[in-house]
């Protein structure tokens, strides 16, 4: 039977890559974002090789999130896996110094987002004592480093609230699984520096992570067999060996 997959952050990144990963396997694809045309763009490029719906809304926009998962055709109802892909990073700033709305919004987006669209989908998932959800963390959930405090945070959160679904979804049969990047090269760092030229620095001098390395490994984590569930994955490149020490070359 043919699976439908649902991807939030569908429209760059980690979340385009993996949409283009199971479109080439051929799993139907519920596509998720803020950017109706980056949506648009994306439906026309895969609907070659699977089915496409999209879904345009804000994660962190609660009402939102369970008016356009309910407005789900009836052929794309039924979510298989759920991709929790969506999530930022803004500013990079010793606490004293945090803006506020900036904490709001990496709260909002990277663990309040999350919940609501998990909360949208378990419930079909519970139901058929079946899925796979993958969360997107980071290595940021492993270790706090100098001015990362409210994204790190955000992303402990995620860790956390991952092994509290694997734990209260195992009666289920219900796969959990957590995927924490290191360094990969998106456009995270121009969101995180807010189009300061610093953010083109970020990649230089070693090989970054690429969102297709990640798609690859979700795919992997995905075509597991049944009894078998990566429960928790961190990834470096080679060049990384923890959120801070990384090998440039100059």
């Amino acid at each position: 039977m043919k699976q439908t997959a649902l991807i939030t952050g569908a429209t760059s990144g980690i979340g385009r890559a993996t949409a283009h990963e199971f479109a080439k396997h051929g799993i139907r694809l519920v596509l998720c974002g803020r950017r109706q045309e980056r949506l648009d763009t994306i439906q026309k490029a895969l609907e070659k090789q699977t089915e496409v719906h999209t879904l345009n809304f804000d994660v962190r926009d609660k009402f939102a999130v369970f008016e356009a998962i309910d407005s789900l055709p009836d052929n794309f109802k039924h979510i298989d896996i759920l991709i929790n892909n969506a999530g930022n990073a803004h500013g990079l700033d010793p606490i004293q110094d945090g803006s506020v709305d900036d904490w709001d919004a990496m709260m909002d987006i990277n663990v309040k987002g999350l919940l609501y669209v998990s909360k949208a989908i378990i419930p079909q998932m519970t139901e058929r004592k079946s899925g796979h959800i993958i969360n997107i963390g980071s290595s940021a959930g492993k270790e706090v480093y100098p001015k990362g405090n409210i994204y790190c945070a955000s992303k402990h959160a995620v860790i956390a609230i991952t092994d509290g679904m694997r734990i209260d979804l195992n009666p289920f049969d219900i796969k959990v699984t957590a995927i924490n990047p290191g360094l990969v090269e998106t456009e995270f760092s121009q969101v995180r520096f807010k189009g300061d030229d610093i953010a083109n620095n970020v990649y230089k001098g070693y090989k970054a992570l690429q969102p297709e390395d990640i798609a690859d490994i979700i795919y992997f984590a995905v075509t597991r067999p049944a009894h078998v569930n990566i429960a928790d994955l961190l990834v470096f490149p080679t060049a990384q060996a923890n959120s801070v020490t990384v090998k440039k070359e100059l």
